[in-house]
């Protein structure tokens, strides 16, 4: 078995390398190496590789690990496969968050509106995207009382989720023209990564990767039940709320940059465990490295497929994870 963990992980590593020199060779009129190799001797190389795909690419890397270690995270901490980062009011709250910046905008431009409009107006949509994801994990830690208890934790998510999309949806009643924006939200997007979005991402992820190789521990003892994990010795309300802050913080800054990409965090480690399980301290790691490398597969993918014209990498992700799991699924049912 540990070889198959050296395996998939040297893989992993493998299939990054190649994708970013895809990444970087996947333009407007689909890819070309070709293109690529004249791209680089001609005037323009370093504004259109240095400047634009070259952040997009890695960015969507980071983005996928983020979303992959927050899913392999969400998926322990509840013992759920199906369990994705977005599951604690993340991905409603950051929706809300910037359909009321947009809207905000809107009728702050038409002079309607309360006084706090023109303020909110001038919130960008990467902080309030991030601050909206922040803010629906702290709802459901208030509604459910803390992190004490599994299942309230999880009901909880689901209402604040429900409440806080329609309020989104009343917003977008009150200003349809934001109705476009949240759809570009809502579908993920890649295509706005910058420099300055991959040095976020990357200082996210660096601090998060050891903060969860800290935390491994305790996944692994609540595997074998919470009166075991108590037995020996672990402060489960005070670990499991560092676990949610761990969880909410990665996804949080994922869908800031990116929009809300769907099933990177519930795949990846599904893909991990069924080639190679292992502890969680080796499973967070290489769920990282397998959203990383779903995401970015998906980003050169959207660039290309319909070239010149994009698709929304978030679809895709969808597409494929779903694909996957419904092929799992259809693999372990009885016949």
């Amino acid at each position: 078995m540990q070889r198959r963990r050296r395996r998939l992980l040297w893989a992993l590593a493998a299939a990054s390398g190649v994708l970013m020199l895809a990444g970087l060779a996947a333009g407007g009129d689909g890819w070309s190496w070709a293109g690529f190799t004249q791209l680089l001797q001609g005037p323009d190389a370093g504004l259109i590789v240095g400047q634009i795909r070259a952040p997009r690419t890695l960015g969507a890397w980071l983005t996928g690990a983020l979303l992959g270690l927050a899913g392999a995270v969400a998926q322990g901490l509840f013992r759920n496969p199906l369990a994705d980062p977005f599951l604690l009011g993340s991905a409603s709250g950051a929706s809300l968050a910037v359909v009321a910046v947009l809207a905000a905008g809107t009728l702050g431009a038409q002079g309607l509106g309360p006084p706090a409009a023109g303020m909110l107006s001038r919130v960008g949509l990467v902080a309030a995207a991030f601050a909206g994801a922040l803010g629906g994990v702290l709802l459901t830690l208030m509604l459910a009382r803390g992190a004490q208890h599994t299942l309230r934790l999880l009901l909880a998510g689901v209402v604040v989720g429900v409440v806080l999309t329609a309020v989104s949806d009343l917003l977008t009643l009150a200003a349809p023209e934001a109705l476009r924006g949240r759809q570009v939200f809502m579908l993920g997007s890649t295509g706005f990564l910058g420099w300055d979005s991959c040095l976020m991402l990357g200082s996210g992820l660096v601090l998060a990767l050891p903060m969860a190789q800290r935390l491994s521990r305790t996944l692994d003892a609540l595997v074998l039940g919470e009166d075991s994990a108590r037995s020996l010795g672990l402060a489960l309300p005070q670990l499991r709320l560092a676990l949610i802050c761990l969880l909410a913080a990665a996804t949080g800054l994922a869908v800031s940059q990116a929009g809300l990409v769907a099933f990177v965090g519930l795949a990846a480690p599904h893909l991990v465990r069924r080639y190679a399980p292992g502890p969680h301290g080796y499973t967070l790691l290489a769920s990282a490295a397998a959203g990383a490398v779903l995401l970015l597969a998906a980003d050169v993918a959207a660039r290309t497929l319909i070239a010149p014209q994009e698709l929304p990498v978030g679809v895709l992700t969808a597409v494929f994870g779903g694909t996957y799991l419904l092929l799992l699924l259809n693999r372990q049912s009885p016949s």
